[in-house]
């Protein structure tokens, strides 16, 4: 029996084991010879093609245009805004030689673009009509993490980074809510993943932003995982570029800018949140293969009628395949769990005779018996479902892991005792926020704009300015 489909850790006795099995039972990714990054393989690569398609359908109905800057960024280019670049200054790999010759100049293999779309704006923006300028890139990008796990840190790293420059600061803040908007409708409606978006702290912002909003999803252990930001930099390095562009009165004034950025995080998010014991659980919305036909046995009428089906499923524009494998049934139903297709289509002889199919549903295992004339009214609707229930059971698990807490000595004994997300009045002070960490090992996840401080500081009992949450993360 392939590996694959053998027994999985169960994810209540060792997460990280699980989450590593999953990863390569399923035929996601690979590990390679080069340390730190991953080789996705083409049912993991399938799943980012599909975000990137969906996502890039939407930056483009809000007026983005694609394209692509070089990989390597000049020292001095980097250094331009000295923030920014003490910011990733850990992180940054470095380029000292071509071929046999050392570089007069070292270049660093860009861990985010912001100096080069700068580097490129102060060229191209001169007068107000060339703004707003709103460009994404789709693209790798590296950073020297010094411990790996597949998707969710790696020292190579698919993503998208969309860099935008106008004219006021309020539409360079209103394009920095919109693309967070963006972010949060896609993981909730189409990654299933119910987030909790706010506002990070000084401390925890995006190396320099003026601020930086985050998309934070809770895994099913109840750990953190980022899963996208959006920030506003305002005029900061605009300036430092010298940036400028003739306003409508003929005055030069400095444009304001954006950033935000998603990456293969997500899929690990997928995994994390949704799958059980048996494998993957894809959500129908982004899965590569929604309906995973079996046939028992190989007879020629079977094959031809799940063949039928599947063009007519095609018709609508549901994807599909068929295992023809010369493999046991058992082994062809465990594999279709393992992998994770939200629905598989069972056909056998005796039940072409009785002109009914058995579906499947991955989400609950449950099993329905549907005549083959009803298949494909059948199917999408049944998918919404899926869709829909995967929400709604992380929702609930999600929320079942959510605290708050009154006083310090609740958040301790909350954080020591269980999983999850604590909510506090918090004074806004670093100090406080650097105390809860030592203490607990917990960070700031995101500041609750939507709502007030009530009540004192649970860290030094001052005022309180803010409500905040505070959870472990990856």
């Amino acid at each position: 029996m392939k590996e694959q489909v053998k027994e999985i850790t169960s994810r209540d006795v060792d997460f990280a084991s699980w989450y590593t099995d999953v990863l390569k039972k399923a035929d996601l990714v690979d590990y390679s010879s080069v340390k730190g990054s991953m080789i996705i393989r083409p049912y993991g690569y399938a799943i980012w093609e599909n975000i990137m398609h969906l996502l890039d359908q939407e930056f483009k109905k809000t007026g983005h245009q694609n394209v692509q800057m070089p990989m390597f960024i000049p020292e001095s280019l980097l250094n331009v805004e000295k923030e920014h670049v003490e910011g990733f200054a850990p992180e940054v790999a470095w380029v000292t030689h071509g071929g046999e010759e050392k570089l007069e100049e070292r270049m660093c293999i860009r861990p985010t673009s912001e100096v080069l779309f700068c580097d490129h704006f102060k060229k191209i923006i001169k007068s107000y009509r060339d703004l707003p300028l709103l460009y994404n890139q789709w693209c790798t990008i590296v950073r020297w993490e010094k411990t790996t796990r597949p998707f969710l840190r790696s020292r190579e790293i698919l993503w998208q980074e969309g860099h935008t420059m106008h004219q006021t600061k309020e539409e360079a803040i209103e394009e920095t809510l919109r693309m967070l908007k963006i972010y949060e409708e896609f993981q909730k409606k189409i990654l299933a993943l119910p987030v909790i978006v706010g506002k990070k702290t000084e401390k925890e912002k995006f190396a320099g932003a003026e601020s930086t909003y985050t998309i934070e999803a809770m895994m099913y252990d109840g750990v953190a995982l980022q899963n996208g930001t959006s920030h506003y930099f305002g005029q900061g390095f605009a300036k430092a570029f010298g940036i400028q562009f003739l306003t409508p009165d003929n005055q030069l004034e400095y444009p304001y800018q954006t950033s935000w950025g998603v990456t293969t995080r997500m899929i690990g998010a997928i995994i994390m949140t949704h799958g059980d014991d048996r494998g993957l659980i894809l959500p129908p919305k982004i899965a590569p293969i929604k309906v995973h036909f079996i046939p028992i046995g190989n007879q020629e009428e079977v094959i031809h009628t799940l063949k039928d089906l599947k063009e007519e499923l095609s018709s609508l524009g549901i994807t599909s395949d068929m295992d023809l494998q010369e493999k046991t049934p058992g082994f062809k139903f465990a594999e279709a769990e393992v992998k994770g297709y939200p629905i598989r289509i069972e056909l056998g002889p005796r039940d072409l005779e009785r002109e009914v199919v058995t579906i499947v549903r991955r989400d609950t295992l449950e099993k329905i018996e549907v005549p083959i004339k009803e298949v494909v009214k059948v199917v999408p609707s049944l998918l919404e479902e899926i869709q829909q229930n995967l929400y709604n059971r992380a929702l609930q698990r999600r929320n079942s892991m959510l605290y708050e807490a009154s006083t310090y000595d609740e958040f301790q004994k909350i954080a020591k005792e269980q999983p999850g997300f604590i909510k506090i009045n918090w004074c806004g002070s670093s100090a406080c926020e650097d105390k809860i960490k030592e203490d607990t090992g917990l960070k700031s996840r995101c500041i609750v704009e939507e709502e007030r401080a009530d009540g004192d500081c649970v860290c030094c009992k001052k005022p309180g300015k803010y409500k905040i949450y505070f959870g472990k993360q990856y």
